[in-house]
């Protein structure tokens, strides 16, 4: 008994391999029998090796097809052995819109999904599901941009997720389907199957991951800060610059005032490097500023601060990233600096816009009528106004301010598409920062120097009449009455006043750039020394500095590009250019007309025959015009920038 139970035993393997080769013999006699007539079926799949024909076409009576059959469905041919995986696709969003052929292709060349070339493989979803989601757009063309499609198309990181990691694969839901993984309510869970130390950070440290975690649906998650498909590299700088903008969506009023701040007008214009929200108040662990394990609690502020500016100094923490210098409540004094610096700005455009309105009038008028005949005549000899040494300085010092609009003023005005291009065509913020700053160091050099010499003057050769008297651009009794009488003269009341060297508006645009350079000079340098600055001053007159900077730049800029081309250029009795400061000859008939009281003590002092030049050759007008033309184009140009700017905010 025992040998035959032994004998039986033994056998067994035997007879298990026997019936193997027998079913792979009939398998394969099968698939001859069917490709004798389907010889255009070319069998191949790697996922059903051993399935015979009839296994999936149960629907065929014999191989000679005596009865008439209709094609199975999906669901009846492959659910014979799926049945389990063709019910959970009943339940899915795919129920009556996609079939197990639609995702996985000719059901006779079914590959493995771990293989490279399945029609489902993770290398080949964004194809596959493509193929019927690609509207909108973004949803394929973000995936391929995104961190994720990188690693997994180009990088070759199999770890790197594909559509089934985050959507599943069988059991695919909508996406407010509060069951399906992408849901708001699950989507932390499903990035943290990857990113599990970031899910536990957000989730215990952060303001929107607890509350998250009390069940709340009104607070950000994953995919609202990093979208869905097109996930960014966080340390590149298209993801930087745009965080600002994610995190406003939410914080509206926190956006207003942080683009309002230098980081947040540099990072406008494309300086990565600028600090923006994640920066100073993480990415995952923000908390409330009132919380002291918060990175912006006055506790932490500097050490946050000091991963950028190395040297912080406690002061710093009195220094405000959402500044808004309009809420006395938020700081009074960068409000009390506000409020004089827009009643400045304003007072004196309203003080020139009414002057140079009833200017305009008047010499349109006077030139009608034939008054200014004889000031725009290009006949006559010409005076020797200017020598080559003030030349060159307002050369060098058109030069420095232009440099000066056209890399500060884009900064400013951050929003305005002209603002963009600009920035674009200076080579870039970088670039133009370097500009900027170059410019305001030719800007102390040519003040420095111009002082230098009046003390010179005045000190060892004994220059008199520099502080006082017809020569001097101190202002005087004699500018208020020209003054009077000048509004007189616009308004038909009385002659014009008789002018001498200097008129009281010229005397205006000299003394406003000593004001210009030393209010737009200091605040500059404290915001580009910001440290140095800080450790004998309190952080928020570091806000003061940038209202100080911004508002007297618009003020420079507005009044000389608006104004002064008025006063110098445009008016009637100049136009189109008054090239004299270019070359520094002044025709006779002209200072007769327009300066009476100087034409008379050169006569009386026997000097005008001594001043009496050669008119400017064809070579040095043609010159003068052309660099005019360039600088009067530019600062028009800028001019006509601003005011769109400030209408449309």
């Amino acid at each position: 008994m025992d040998t035959a139970v032994a004998r039986i035993t033994c056998a067994k393997p035997l007879l298990g391999f026997g019936f193997l080769l027998v079913a792979a013999f009939a398998n394969a006699q099968a698939l001859e029998d069917c490709l004798a007539c389907h010889d255009d079926v070319e069998y191949s799949s790697t996922a059903h090796p051993d399935v015979e024909c009839n296994e999936c076409h149960t629907n065929i009576v014999d191989k000679r097809h005596k009865r008439g059959v209709e094609p199975l469905t999906d669901e009846e041919s492959c659910g014979e052995c799926h049945g389990r995986t063709v019910r959970t696709i009943g339940r899915s969003v795919h129920d009556g819109q996609a079939g197990c052929i639609d995702c996985h292709g000719d059901p006779h060349a079914i590959r493995k999904v771990e293989e490279a070339n399945c029609r489902v493989s993770a290398v080949n979803q964004i194809d596959q599901c493509g193929g019927c989601h690609d509207d909108p757009p973004e949803l394929v063309d973000g995936y391929l941009t995104s961190v994720h499609g990188r690693g997994l198309l180009r990088s070759g990181l199999d770890a790197a997720p594909s559509c089934a990691s985050c959507h599943g694969s069988h059991k695919i839901l909508a996406v407010d389907d509060e069951n399906a993984p992408t849901s708001h309510q699950n989507a932390p869970e499903m990035c943290g199957s990857c990113h599990g130390r970031l899910l536990d950070e957000w989730q215990t440290m952060s303001a929107h991951g607890m509350s998250w975690a009390q069940g709340r649906d009104d607070v950000p998650v994953c995919t609202d800060c990093h979208s869905s498909h097109a996930i960014i590299d966080p340390i590149m700088a298209e993801a930087r610059l745009e965080s600002a903008d994610t995190c406003g969506d939410c914080h509206a009023e926190y956006l207003t005032t942080f683009r309002a701040t230098f980081h947040g007008q540099s990072g406008s214009l494309g300086l990565a490097v600028s600090a923006t929200c994640s920066d100073c108040h993480t990415s995952h662990a923000n908390l409330p500023a009132d919380d002291p394990n918060s990175s912006v609690h006055v506790d932490n502020v500097v050490e946050t601060c000091a991963q950028c500016h190395e040297g912080v100094t406690p002061a710093i923490a009195s220094f405000n990233p959402h500044s808004d210098p309009t809420d006395p409540d938020d700081n009074f004094k960068v409000y009390v600096v506000w409020l004089f610096m827009t009643s400045l700005l304003i007072g004196v455009f309203i003080f020139f816009g009414v002057h140079d309105s009833l200017w305009l009038q008047r010499s349109i008028v006077a030139l009608l009528k034939g008054e200014l005949k004889e000031e725009r005549s290009k006949q006559g000899p010409y005076i020797k106004r200017f020598n080559a040494m003030y030349i060159s300085m307002h050369v060098v010092i058109v030069t420095t301010f232009l440099l000066l609009a056209l890399t500060g003023l884009p900064l400013k005005f951050h929003y305005t598409p002209w603002a963009q291009t600009l920035m674009g065509w200076l080579g870039g913020i970088e670039f133009a920062r370097v500009l900027h700053r170059l410019a305001a160091i030719g800007t102390f050099g040519y003040m420095a120097f111009h002082i230098g010499n009046i003390f010179i003057r005045w000190a060892f050769l004994k220059e008199r009449g520099l502080m006082w008297g017809s020569s001097s651009m101190v202002p005087q009794w004699r500018d208020v009455k020209d003054f009077v009488t000048n509004i007189r003269y616009f308004l038909y009341l009385g002659e014009r006043p008789a002018g001498d060297r200097w008129t009281y508006w010229e005397k205006f645009d000299y003394l406003a750039v000593f004001w210009g350079v030393m209010i737009i000079g200091l605040s500059g340098l404290m915001l580009w020394f910001p440290l140095f600055f800080t450790q004998f001053l309190p952080g928020w007159t570091l806000n003061a500095a940038h209202v100080i900077h911004s508002d007297e730049a618009l003020l420079a800029t507005g009044f000389i590009f608006v104004f002064h081309f008025f006063h110098t250029h445009l008016r009637p009795e100049s136009f189109p250019m008054d090239i004299v400061v270019f070359t520094g000859k002044m025709p006779l008939h002209k200072l007769k007309a327009e300066r009476p009281l100087e034409y008379q003590r050169l006569v009386d002092n026997n000097e005008l025959d001594d001043l009496i030049v050669e008119p400017p050759t064809r070579a040095e007008a043609l010159t003068a015009y052309i660099w005019g033309t360039i600088f009067l184009t530019v600062g028009v140009a800028l001019a006509i920038g601003i005011i769109w700017a400030l209408l449309s905010h």
